[in-house]
């Protein structure tokens, strides 16, 4: 073989090669998809609390999204927040957090990260995950994979937790297996900010903070969805630990030591959905039970009716709540705040770019009041502002009515990619 034909060659082989190495980048690029958004809010507080006296909180929220189909049978996904704030309920020590057990929010941290295997009628999901159960909108007393940041108590966000789940889908019938390895708790009220809100004979006393005892065990659940001819039912069962810890304290001469502990939880639930001709029927319900004794037992149960009006959506139910038995420890629950009150939500789409939302929880005693409206618009394809106003109002002495003084406004404007 003469060079020419040796270039001529080698030649061919280099661009066969480089047309198969763009064709696998562009399956690559194919398969892998990415997204994200900068936020930044401004809340303003009109009036000071006891132990807080800042009318206004800064935040800023960077969050990457991605996700990379490696096979038809497998995907990865996962996505990264990066926060900062001027009211110091965002660590400033940078690092990687994975665990979401810290009392702050993370400056950095994993929000997410799992790998997602399919074949026919079987998912299985492991990693750090979302997991939501149950049906209603408002509350939903069988969510136990699903703890939360109640840093902001009436703003709460959901926190992904570490676990393998795997779900077989037969279209009409459907279980889901989840085992969570460990455990991630809910972010509880600062102790220093406004909402925490201690009795009266405290102010003044020093509080100090032993930090949390975590469960060393896993948790288990289990839940059964089937569709039937106009009705969808499930039950479902956990075994595991209240992401709502219990606040055990002990007096010195100096000051007031309390730690937080998760009791153990055992819960039985069912939840249902009837699409009627003027509405839907929604309902879900859960009993707590605790093995241990620590906590309450307790049921916790929703009655919501669901109406679609063109652009406008419309839920209104009644969520309630009894005790079996009672404990004398301290815990903070907010689902049970939210209990034995009339809970409302509208949703009304103005246009494409345009909406607005409002939510409501008027407690049957009427000593608690919350109200939330939203007013959100987008401006071209990136940007979005929202603007909102959240009042509180009742008596002290109840678990919606003590935070009177926390009423705000808030503003914010999204660059999304």
């Amino acid at each position: 073989m003469t060079s020419r034909s040796k270039r001529y060659g080698v030649g061919r082989i280099a661009r066969a090669a480089a047309l198969v190495l763009l064709w696998c980048c562009s399956a690559a690029a194919q398969n892998f998809t990415q997204r994200g958004f900068l936020e930044t809010s401004l809340t303003l507080y009109p009036e000071i609390a006891p132990n807080d006296s800042g009318h206004a909180v800064g935040e800023s929220l960077f969050r990457y999204e991605a996700s990379y189909k490696a096979r038809p049978w497998l995907r990865l996904s996962g996505s990264i927040d990066a926060r900062f704030d001027t009211h110091q309920q965002v660590e400033r020590a940078l690092h990687l957090d994975w665990q979401d057990r810290s009392l702050r929010r993370p400056a950095l941290s994993v929000r997410d990260l799992a790998a997602t295997l399919s074949k026919g009628k079987l998912t299985a999901e492991f990693g750090k995950q979302f997991i939501r159960w149950g049906k209603a909108d408002i509350l939903n007393p069988t969510d136990r994979f699903a703890p939360k940041d109640f840093l902001s108590v009436t703003d709460a966000g959901f926190l992904a937790v570490t676990a393998a789940r795997v779900v077989y889908d037969t279209g009409v019938d459907s279980i889901d297996l989840v085992w969570q390895p460990r455990f991630t708790p809910s972010r509880t009220p600062l102790l220093n900010q406004r909402w925490t809100v201690l009795p009266s004979e405290l102010e003044g006393v020093p509080l100090r903070d032993l930090g949390s005892e975590f469960p060393g065990r896993s948790s288990f659940g289990a839940r059964w969805n089937h569709i039937g001819s106009g009705y969808e039912v499930s039950a479902s069962f956990y075994d595991g630990f209240n992401y709502l810890p219990l606040f055990e304290s002990e007096s010195t001469d100096a000051s007031i030591d309390f730690l937080r502990r998760y009791p153990a939880l055992r819960l039985y639930g069912a939840d249902a959905a009837v699409p009627l001709r003027w509405f839907t029927v929604k309902t879900e319900a859960a009993y707590y039970t605790s093995p241990d004794r620590q906590q309450d037992e307790y049921v916790i149960y929703v009655v919501q009716f669901e109406r679609q009006i063109k652009e406008l959506s419309l839920v209104a139910g009644y969520a309630g709540d009894a005790a079996t038995k009672h404990s004398p420890a301290l815990q903070f629950s907010p689902e049970r705040g939210f209990a034995r009150a009339v809970l409302a939500h509208a949703q009304y789409t103005i246009d494409t770019s345009r909406s607005l939302a409002v939510d409501a929880a008027v407690r049957q005693n009427g000593q608690g009041t919350w109200l939330r409206s939203e007013y959100s618009q987008a401006f071209g394809q990136h940007w979005r502002a929202t603007a909102g106003f959240t009042w509180i109002g009742g008596d002290a002495s109840d678990f919606l009515g003590q935070y009177h003084r926390n009423s705000f406004a808030l503003l914010a404007l999204r660059y999304s990619f």
